[in-house]
């Protein structure tokens, strides 16, 4: 099984997470981890499972005002580092790019990181990333997962190791599926 995850990270913990995820993923499969501007058609139909995730911003996926926000309170902040590949388009441009029909026999599923809090307080970027998937034809195997940062915008501990394990259930799953 041939895997491919695409993130959109602002401070690096959505690149942590992919990161991880694939690392799971690995245990079963074969695994590439790309940023969303690296995430072409061509390699999204290169695999058999999609795995797609994004930070959460003002309760969704990201929008080109909240990413220039991202930025401006990394510049002010001396504690945050903007991802390498922050800057530019996000997922919603990836999704409109993507093609509609993309997912077509392919399997995918979705995850964010938000604050560890309700999500009817802080929204969450994989009910949107999901959605977007189902209109481009993929078959989702879970629901969307949330990962957790704290109020300073770091991973909360443990939170790794949950993505590794989350990667090799998804994994399990669409290993199942084929």
């Amino acid at each position: 099984m041939r895997a491919l995850v695409v993130y959109e990270s602002m401070f690096g913990n959505t690149h942590t997470i992919a990161q991880h995820i694939a690392e799971g993923i690995d245990t079963v499969g074969e695994s590439d981890v790309v940023s969303v501007h690296d995430a072409t058609p061509e390699l999204v139909a290169a695999a058999d499972l999609v795995v797609v995730g994004g930070p959460t911003h003002v309760h969704g996926m990201s929008s080109g005002r909240s990413r220039d926000g991202a930025a401006e309170q990394a510049d002010e902040d001396d504690d945050l580092e903007l991802d390498p590949d922050a800057l530019g388009d996000g997922l919603r441009e990836w999704f409109d790019r993507l093609g509609g029909e993309a997912g077509s026999g392919r399997i995918a599923a979705a995850f964010d990181t938000r604050v560890h809090a309700s999500p009817l307080l802080t929204g969450q970027a994989s009910k949107g990333i999901v959605k977007r998937l189902r209109k481009h034809g993929f078959e989702l195997l879970v629901d969307g997962e949330s990962f957790f940062v704290d109020k300073s915008n770091h991973l909360e501990p443990d939170e790794a190791d949950r993505a590794v394990a989350w990667g090799r259930s998804v994994a399990d799953l669409a290993q199942s599926a084929r």
